[in-house]
């Protein structure tokens, strides 16, 4: 029987031209000129047959996620690798007092690893049978330096992706929560681009009040939005303040991106408080926890829409039959994607490297099908931790 032998984290710094946070130190917007430093990790999980799990992480690579892994990586040591189930329920119940973001972090790799022990993808041990997937251009917050600062930039830079072959436009507005000004930007797109590209909104509770959300919403009805996500202050946890909301406007609601957890997207379900479900295999509990989202997304009748970009994303897509769109995110004009280019099999999420008929490849290669560029992880090495057996 195999186990883990291994577990190695690595962080790793890296600076992105023409980023900068916003006044609000949350947000990354588009600023000509200056840069970002940024700091991703790199995961690995070793058993003793010699198969290596390996993942580096995205959007939920938080500091706080990276605390948890650090806690829960020397359990692993010693554990059948493709105990996931077991793993997954173990690490649940430990983090129930956390957010529990840690866990997909380190699920992920395990999935790698399974997939490279069986050699099979990911998408084939899922059962899934999309070669391809379809995807929206999701864009950075707005700014004020020259790029997305204004409602007419984002109907520029929406004309831009449409050329590339997107079939779909997401906007994050501007971090100040104007209403009227989110409202133009809602307008202007449903006036160019209505019938010709599916829109969405996510003001990622940007607006301030019930009452700036209720007049962004009608807008969006009259554009006719596919949907708005987590509109306003009550941070996308409110069941009540969603529900109340969807008794006012038309548009339907994508929320519990904020909340983690099967049983809390099932809440928000039966209390009539969302119209889609998010998932992401980075925020909740790994491919094992999206793809119990997903089926339960199913088992309503609802759409399971996957958050964010990447190699696990794409995986799952192939095998939920229930979803829609994959998120090609944080972009904007003459801007690369903000996430780290450490891929050397040709894996990208930059805004042009989608195919003119507006979808991305699922990798087809053994667990992720990507291999990284490991000798620039080291090069930038800001930290790292292994842990093994006394």
């Amino acid at each position: 029987m195999s186990v883990i032998e291994r577990v190695e984290v690595t962080g790793f710094e890296y600076v992105v031209p023409d980023l900068a946070l916003d006044d609000g130190g949350f947000n990354i917007v588009c600023a000509p000129g200056k840069s970002h430093r940024m700091v991703r990790h790199a995961i690995t999980i070793h058993d003793s047959d010699g198969v290596v799990g390996e993942y580096v992480t995205g959007w939920g690579g938080t500091a706080a996620a990276i605390a948890q892994v650090l806690q829960l990586a020397p359990m692993l040591i010693g554990r059948n690798p493709l105990h996931r189930e077991a793993i997954y329920a173990h690490f649940r119940y430990g983090l129930r007092q956390t957010d529990m973001m840690g866990i997909g972090l380190l699920d992920i790799p395990l999935w790698d690893l399974a997939g490279k022990a069986y050699g099979a993808s990911i998408a084939t041990l899922l059962g899934g049978d999309k070669t391809r997937v379809t995807a929206y251009a999701s864009t950075l917050h707005g700014d004020r330096n020259g790029r997305l600062d204004s409602p007419e930039a984002y109907v520029e830079f929406a004309e831009e992706c449409r050329s590339l072959g997107y079939t779909a436009f997401k906007v994050h507005g501007f971090s100040e929560g104007d209403p009227d000004e989110e409202s133009r930007t809602v307008s202007l797109l449903g006036k160019r681009f209505g019938g010709e590209m599916k829109l969405m909104l996510d003001p990622s509770c940007d607006l301030r009040t019930f009452a700036h959300a209720l007049q962004v919403g009608r807008a969006c009805d009259e554009a006719n939005f596919m949907w708005i996500e987590d509109p306003y202050r009550d941070n996308g946890v409110s069941q009540h303040g969603a529900k109340r909301l969807k008794s006012f406007i038309k548009t339907p609601l994508l929320m519990t991106e904020h909340v983690r957890g099967l049983e809390q997207k099932a809440d928000f379900i039966v209390a009539g408080a969302t119209d889609y479900v998010r998932a992401d295999p980075e925020f909740d509990l790994g491919i094992t926890g999206t793809m119990r989202i997903a089926h339960l997304a199913e088992s309503f009748g609802l759409d399971c829409e996957l958050h964010s970009c990447g190699p696990a994303q794409r995986h799952c897509m192939a095998a939920i039959r229930n979803t829609n769109f994959y998120e090609t995110t944080l972009v904007g004009p003459g801007m690369k994607n903000a996430l780290p280019a450490i891929y050397t099999c040709g894996y990208s999420d930059d805004l042009d490297a989608i195919a003119p008929d507006g979808t991305f490849p699922v990798p087809s290669g053994p667990g992720l099908g990507v291999s990284y560029d490991w000798e620039r992880i080291r090069a930038n090495k800001v930290m790292h931790e292994t842990f093994k057996a006394a």
